[in-house]
């Protein structure tokens, strides 16, 4: 993606501000199932230092989902903020979640990837349009959720296997 590609050769080490634009085709360009589209704002800073870069990731706009219940599509807001460490090194490797090594001659750095996955793992997982999830929320209203407890195992009697199993202690 060139669109959201920073040249980092020429910065200087402080504190830089770049403004990006996402809109349908950049969704396209991931071939990407689960999101159909949408248009979003990404604002990044980079806090650039000489053995890392510290890069903050801004991101609000809508996301075009289809609904799980009545395949409608409707637009998901979607508002996070995320951090990724990139620190020079001999190769270029994920080290982790939020570290991310880069070699010294690397000339930009292409934040699509991440801006894509950032996106990515904010959709839920169940995608209700919004009028479905006001009912969502009235069912779940007055319900008791629990699990076993130790008063209903003891009544249900023993499994025999598991008395030949405690006799081996």
């Amino acid at each position: 993606m060139k669109a959201l590609t920073i040249n980092i050769v020429g910065l200087s080490l402080k504190v830089h501000h770049f403004e990006f634009s996402i809109d349908n085709g950049f969704w396209k360009a991931f071939d990407s199932d689960f999101i159909k589209g949408g248009e979003f704002s990404v604002h990044v800073t980079l806090d650039k230092h000489e053995t890392f870069i510290e890069a903050d990731f801004s991101i609000e706009g809508n996301a075009s989902l289809i609904c799980d219940r009545s395949l409608e599509e409707f637009a998901h807001p979607i508002k996070l903020q995320k951090r990724i460490l990139f620190k020079y090194g001999e190769v270029d490797e994920e080290l982790s979640d939020e570290i991310v090594m880069i070699s010294r001659d690397r000339v930009s750095l292409d934040i699509g990837q991440f801006v894509f996955e950032f996106i990515g793992l904010a959709i839920p997982i169940k995608k209700l349009h919004p009028r479905f999830q006001e009912d969502e929320n009235e069912e779940l209203e007055g319900k008791l959720v629990y699990s076993s407890s130790t008063k209903q195992e003891e009544g249900e009697g023993t499994n025999p296997v598991w008395e030949k199993l405690k006799k081996l202690k």
